[in-house]
């Protein structure tokens, strides 16, 4: 489908209405089917942030959305507990007089009945961050924050305000990692509490100071299921935790070297617990992601996709709702998106859509129907319906937020057999104009990972920006990317710089071999993983007029001491001074001097996932070396860029940039950095 950029409207400022552009994130479905709740994120008043609002989406498809009545801006995070009242996080103002003041502070959880009034039925110092809800009980769990001199939320308190009152933040780390998901960790050890209808909540135990926040509650509301986190000593390893929700009393644990379990989700009769199960990469096996089945009363462990070779990283199983169906569904990638797949209890796998990448799934109460969130590369996520049994269906979209229309360039696929015979593909996005008789530049966008795929929507590095410009967007999925079986995964085992750049280099040059694609001016632009591959690319080819390079590895020996993912960069590559020759194969800065290609280095000041250093570093190297580099530092970001008003400018810097290099425009400094 060729979808146009409207002629009155000014190209260069696309990047503005994306930034501000409303995003859906969630959806919750109650418990009758009756009511459909989405997630959205809008840009706040100053332009500096982004808000969540809860909307109401009617099932049907009839009515248009509307925004949850008495629901305010910062509501998040929704889910209906049994009686259909919907629960939800916000730091809102508790106005209820019986409250007390330090009651009125921070991230609660809040209800609101229909028709009635929002009320805080639970509050912690320090905010709650996630919750999980009993199906047919008025139980729900939560995660907050201890500290390691606090058994109740009463002496968390305490400490906190003592810590305040003498201004000290210093951490004392002894067996736990410093930082976690990109940010720096403090003092506090996430924690999952139970609260029974209004009743005291009860702490069922740490998740380490680590913790993923993952948890769920049996349907009845008597067991609580979380996860461990791993000791320093088996960083690879964490361990499933049921326990009793009343006491807390662990009743099972499940455990396996090597593997790490996520998203966890209780069967309707409550005797079983399905998650995710992965093993991570090291330099002699391939990373792999199952989704598996505890017994509760036999405390065995079952593979629910052992044949299954997609390769998808399967998101979180979402169960039939009825008592005794072992039946579930999950999305995964492959080739290019990200399919919902049923599971039936006999092991069949069924993929129920032949296009687009789903998320947020839910299902109705009598399993007959799916809504989830839909995007597409040319397309934003949107709610859809769709049935939950039939294979490769087109979905029914209902009236919400989140279309952007129109978007400026067309759509279509790259396919190149790579030097070992493997078949390889790329989505292209060609700008509006593009032909033989005006060959349109071309940028090479790499994505994170490494294990993941160009499948869906994103708003970190989106590629429209660049095409409203003019430019031509190839997004190959190189070796790693998911979607393509686990050969995919062994032929770039332990070689980040080998195998994907062989395949990147493969797939640009098949774009290439179009009428409609300027090979004389090309440009590279890559973030995380996708960074490290333009890195990379510097060092080994002069081929493109400018590259990008935001949060990427550079000098792969000192990034896999300083990353929050120490332990897995250091399986993967080993002891530097011992494998030496693994990191001398695949770090680009031993080939500093081999860059003769403009470089615009990106990088968030709070970035833990990819250090700081790593782009100080490759700054100082091209410095010293008289390579032309500069380098656009945001110093409250992390390793993303999340602030609307830096997004704007991002994209306002790399255009120019680009512009500027790979067009031979005029340089225009952004306003903003004057």
């Amino acid at each position: 489908m060729i979808v146009m950029f409207r002629a009155s409207d000014d190209p260069t400022s696309f990047h503005g209405l994306f930034a501000t552009h409303p995003r859906l994130t969630d959806l919750a479905l109650a418990p009758d089917g009756t009511r459909l709740i989405a997630s959205v994120q809008i840009i706040n008043d100053q332009g500096t942030g982004y808000v969540s609002r809860l909307c109401e989406v009617d099932p049907s498809g009839e009515r248009e959305s509307r925004p949850v009545t008495r629901s305010v801006q910062g509501d998040f995070a929704p889910a209906f507990a049994a009686d259909g009242t919907l629960l939800f996080l916000s730091g809102r103002e508790n106005t209820d007089p019986a409250a007390k003041e330090s009651e009125s502070q921070g991230v609660g959880l809040w209800a609101l009945p229909e028709g009635g009034e929002a009320r805080q039925i639970a509050l912690h110092p320090g905010d709650i961050s996630a919750f999980a809800v009993a199906k047919d009980a008025r139980t729900v769990a939560y995660m907050a924050d201890l500290r390691p001199g606090a058994v109740t939320a009463e002496a968390y308190a305490d400490l906190r305000r003592e810590r305040e009152s003498v201004m000290v933040n210093a951490i004392l780390y002894e067996v736990t990692t410093t930082c976690a998901f990109g940010a720096g960790l403090g003092p506090d050890e996430p924690h999952t509490f139970v609260q029974h209808a209004d009743g005291a909540p009860v702490n069922a135990g740490s998740q380490g100071l680590a913790g993923t926040g993952d948890m769920a509650l049996s349907p009845d509301g008597t067991l609580v299921a979380y996860t461990r986190a791993a000791t320093g000593r088996a960083p690879d390893t964490n361990v499933v935790v049921v326990a009793d929700a009343a006491t807390g009393v662990e009743r099972h644990t499940f455990s396996r070297p090597g593997q790490q379990y996520y998203r966890l989700a209780f069967t309707a009769d409550g005797s079983a617990l399905v998650c995710q199960r992965q093993q991570e990469e090291t330099y002699a096996t391939a990373w792999r992601v199952t989704l598996v089945a505890f017994d509760l009363a036999s405390g065995e462990e079952t593979d629910l996709l052992p044949e299954f070779d997609n390769w998808p990283w399967p998101g979180r199983a979402v169960l039939s709702p009825i008592r005794g169906d072992a039946t579930l569904w999950f999305t995964g990638d492959e080739r290019g998106h990200c399919p919902i797949f049923r599971r039936d209890a006999d092991g069949m796998i069924t993929r129920l859509t032949a296009s687009g990448a789903y998320a947020s799934l839910c299902v109705s109460p009598d399993g007959t129907t799916l809504y989830a969130l839909r995007s597409t590369i040319d397309s934003p996520p949107r709610v859809v319906r769709l049935d939950a049994v039939t294979a490769d269906q087109q979905t029914a979209f209902l009236k919400a937020l989140g279309d952007l229309d129109p978007l400026p360039g067309t759509l279509a696929e790259v396919h190149v057999e790579a030097e070992d015979g493997f078949p390889l593909r790329a989505w292209l996005v060609l700008p509006e104009g593009a032909s033989a008789e005006r060959p349109a530049p071309l940028i090479i966008a790499p994505h994170g990972g490494p294990q993941m795929s160009w499948s869906a929507w994103t708003w970190l590095w989106n590629l429209w920006p660049f095409v409203a410009r003019g430019y031509a967007v190839l997004l190959p999925d190189p070796a790693l990317s998911t979607g393509y079986g686990q050969r995919m995964q062994e032929r770039g085992r332990g070689q980040y710089g080998g195998q994907p750049y062989r395949d990147l280099i493969a797939l640009t040059d098949a774009a290439l071999a179009r009428d409609d694609l300027d090979a004389t001016r090309t440009g590279l632009a890559g973030w995380s993983y996708g960074g490290y591959l333009a890195n990379r690319a510097a060092t080994l080819t002069d081929r493109f007029k400018a590259i990008i390079t935001h949060a990427g590895m550079w000098n792969l020996e000192a990034f896999q001491i300083d990353t929050n993912m120490h332990a897995y960069f250091r399986r993967i590559f080993g002891d530097p001074r011992t494998q030496r020759e693994r990191y001398e194969a695949n770090s680009p800065h031993f080939h500093a001097a081999k860059v003769t290609t403009p470089i615009l280095i990106v990088h968030g000041g709070k970035d833990h996932r990819v250090p700081m250093g790593q782009a100080l570093s490759l700054y100082s190297d091209l410095q010293r070396l008289g390579a032309q580099v500069s380098f656009l530092h945001f110093p409250d970001e992390g390793h993303a860029i999340g602030a609307p008003n830096h997004i704007r400018l991002m994209y306002e810097t790399v255009l120019n940039f680009l512009d500027h290099h790979v067009l031979g425009q005029e340089w225009r400094r952004p306003a903003m950095l004057a």
